[in-house]
């Protein structure tokens, strides 16, 4: 069963995309089961509409678990000052209690699922990002799908939750958060690793001295920007080889070229992107 709530938000202004938050509020299609026993599963779908980016700013839920996923682009999640990203290939574990925040790096579709009781594989984790099977790809899909029966829904909760509790986890620490300029630059190109704005530049936005800047990096990161913005496209991108190719991949977190973005993953990793991309859907279809 499905009901539909919020208001369609207002059309993005020119530039970068808002976030829902920003704009007031997001469409959400709501798809309950079973919610009285602990057993029940709260789907909920946030569809690309507006030109609005879906975000849940962060927060701490003291009631539910969370599983968060988009079949269409790149989640960022933040805990304190670590930061994760995920693709279509993978999901957002987050257990209650933990404060987290979660921000699509685009307008795309975004999946919320809310349990209160999950396997002790999952509960385990505080937050983390999981990789997501064709069989739990397949539950999510039944669960937000109008029509879907009481019964049928209940039994892909149990099939999802299954799966994500055998899932390869890739925990997310909790870093704690700079408020200063440095933080706040950080968290800017976390949601758009494409941002080339250079330190100057954004010790200008900040008013401080680029040499202020740097040190604050070093400070609090314990490495240079230029160090700490690689290594965030480069963690970002890893999550968008699943969908796009390489050299679209390479445009999206900012590279100028396709061939500087494989150079710079290969020193990073070890390995090209493309070898990356292959061995992930072969690891996912296993």
């Amino acid at each position: 069963m499905m009901t539909r709530r919020g208001q369609e938000p207002a059309a993005a202004r020119p530039g970068p995309a808002v976030t829902a938050t920003q704009a007031g509020g997001a469409v959400v299609e709501e798809f309950p089961y079973g919610l009285g026993p602990p057993d029940g599963i709260l789907a909920l779908r946030y569809p690309p509409t507006g030109g609005v980016v879906t975000d849940f700013p962060e927060s701490r839920n003291d009631f539910v678990h969370q599983v968060y996923w988009s079949p269409d682009g790149v989640l960022a999640v933040g805990r304190g000052g670590t930061a994760a990203f995920a693709g279509p290939t993978s999901a957002v574990w987050v257990r209650q209690g933990v404060v987290a925040e979660v921000t699509a790096l685009e307008v795309q579709t975004v999946v919320r699922l809310c349990v209160r009781r999950a396997p002790d594989e999952l509960v385990r984790h505080e937050a983390t990002v999981l990789a997501i099977s064709p069989a739990a790809v397949e539950a999510v899909t039944r669960l937000v799908r109008p029509g879907t029966d009481e019964r049928a829904g209940l039994a892909a909760r149990a099939v999802l939750l299954g799966e994500l509790a055998a899932s390869p986890a890739d925990p997310i620490g909790f870093g704690a958060a700079e408020l200063g300029p440095a933080g706040a630059v950080a968290r800017a190109l976390t949601l758009d690793p494409a941002d080339r704005t250079s330190l100057p530049g954004w010790a200008e936005r900040l008013h401080v001295s680029p040499k202020t800047l740097q040190r604050e990096f070093e400070r609090v990161y314990g490495m240079s920007f230029s160090t700490w913005r690689t290594r965030t496209r480069l963690q970002a991108s890893r999550a968008m080889l699943s969908r796009w190719s390489v050299t679209e991949t390479a445009h999206r977190v900012g590279y100028a070229t396709a061939s500087s973005y494989v150079a710079a993953f290969t020193r990073e990793y070890g390995e090209p992107p493309g070898r990356h991309a292959h061995r992930a859907v072969d690891a996912q279809a296993s």
